[in-house]
């Protein structure tokens, strides 16, 4: 009976010993305090608990509990809110940053989350502060802390705020550079690991903001982009990303845009990537690739639209790059028929191409296609109201080359007959005018 009875105070006093070290030198005040604001929060009361958690504060460990330390934080937020005077609401912020650094030392299973949640916190009540380059030190230095464990909102604040400090002068360009590659690489390090919708919108949304801060050189962006590619010639969204950026930057003539295109349509031989080709190849004066290129992407667009706008394209390629002008008409007849936005563009493209036809034969038939270049420019005056002065200039200069009513005599024509002009391999009927 003694020896169990000696047991049970041994134990005792160990409970007690352990409850001092957790709860400090002074446990029962750090105890009686936890309480006094746990309660008041249970009831809603933050007005009452903000005293008493000070308290706590001050005597607890922060080993002690991390509620104390969440708790805490969301006191402060309440007090932000409810306190207008600007030094107050600094004090409260500095406080919810200090426990931020607090947790993250004594809690390291929970400091990602913690870091994370300090970026929301950041932007929510240092974002607007006259001071950039404090936010962009504090979004690097948890960046360094959460690498590919990082938060969307992390990759891509840090990047805008690195993109800002570039632009009033506060940051270089070497660093900028530097900042994008390593959140670059990282993001795609945490998207191979685990594809997540949400980082791949940050992803899209950190390579606007890299493109839109001026440092988007071609060669920059072939310094940066080459070694990308060949890490993962074959990846998809490496390939888009890659095409996405130099397009961007205006360096569609290097050999890295043209691999990767190619690679992208190799994957994915889509209308958009067709299209891409088609633009390539045009820069280039290719005029037999880029015309197929663009039927490909006219064989896989699935919307008028879209395809409306690729035939007015292939047909104002033909005729002014490919030099075949009954696949210029055929296009651009397409794409009115395809959509009224693109009537009035297409007659006066077709028009255009009549009027500048070099056509033999009699003195009827060598100016004949003049009559169905007027046509085709008044079609499209009507088509199109904001076309109107151009093609009523157009209609009048073709007028000048009708053929005059004595010749057209001689050929038993007279105005207003039905006529069908042949010219090369163009084929129209219309209806006769004369001088």
């Amino acid at each position: 009976m003694k020896r169990i009875l000696t047991i049970l105070f041994a134990a005792v006093i160990s409970v007690t010993a352990f409850a001092q070290g957790r709860f400090g030198p002074d446990s029962a005040e750090c105890v009686k305090y936890l309480s006094y604001y746990k309660e008041y929060l249970k009831q809603g009361n933050n007005a009452e608990a903000i005293g008493p958690w000070r308290q706590a504060y001050a005597l607890c460990p922060v080993t002690a509990s991390q509620n104390l330390l969440i708790d805490g934080q969301k006191l402060m937020r309440w007090a932000y809110g409810k306190n207008k005077k600007a030094e107050d609401r600094a004090g409260f912020v500095d406080t919810i940053m200090k426990i931020y650094d607090q947790r993250v030392a004594n809690y390291p299973k929970n400091a990602v989350s913690a870091l994370n949640n300090k970026a929301i916190d950041i932007v929510n009540f240092k974002w607007n502060e006259d001071n950039p380059k404090a936010v962009y030190q504090e979004m690097k230095d948890i960046f360094a802390q959460t690498g590919d464990k990082s938060s969307d909102l992390v990759y891509v604040k840090l990047m805008e705020t690195a993109s800002t400090l570039y632009s009033n002068g506060e940051l270089g360009a070497e660093e900028v550079m530097a900042d994008y590659t390593a959140i670059s690489e990282t993001m795609n390090s945490a998207l191979a690991a685990k594809d997540d919708p949400k980082l791949r919108k940050a992803q899209k949304d950190v390579e606007t903001l890299f493109m839109n801060s001026g440092i988007a050189s071609c060669d920059n962006m072939l310094a940066l982009l080459t070694p990308r590619y060949e890490a993962n010639p074959d990846d998809e969204e490496t390939l888009r990303s890659v095409v996405k950026m130099l397009s961007a930057a205006d360096c569609l003539d290097s050999d890295l845009y043209l691999n990767a295109v190619k690679g992208l349509y190799a994957k994915d031989p889509s209308s958009g990537s067709a299209y891409l080709l088609y633009k390539l190849y045009s820069r280039k004066d290719d005029a037999s690739n880029a015309v197929k290129y663009l039927n490909e992407a006219i064989r896989n667009c699935e919307d008028n639209q879209q395809l409306a706008n690729y035939y007015m394209e292939l047909g104002s390629y033909n005729y002014k790059k490919a030099g075949n002008n009954a696949a210029a008409i055929a296009a651009a007849k397409k794409a009115a028929e395809l959509s009224d936005e693109f009537k009035g563009k297409a007659y006066l493209l077709i028009g255009t191409i009549w009027g500048t036809a070099r056509c033999g034969g009699n003195e009827v038939e060598a100016h004949a296609h003049f009559w169905v270049a007027y046509d085709y420019v008044n079609r499209a005056a009507a088509a199109d109201p904001s076309l109107k002065a151009e093609a009523n200039a157009l209609a009048g200069q073709y007028a000048a080359y009708f053929p005059n009513k004595a010749d057209a005599f001689m050929y038993d024509l007279t105005d207003g007959k039905a006529y069908t002009v042949s010219c090369g391999s163009l084929r129209e009927t219309t209806t006769v005018r004369t001088r």
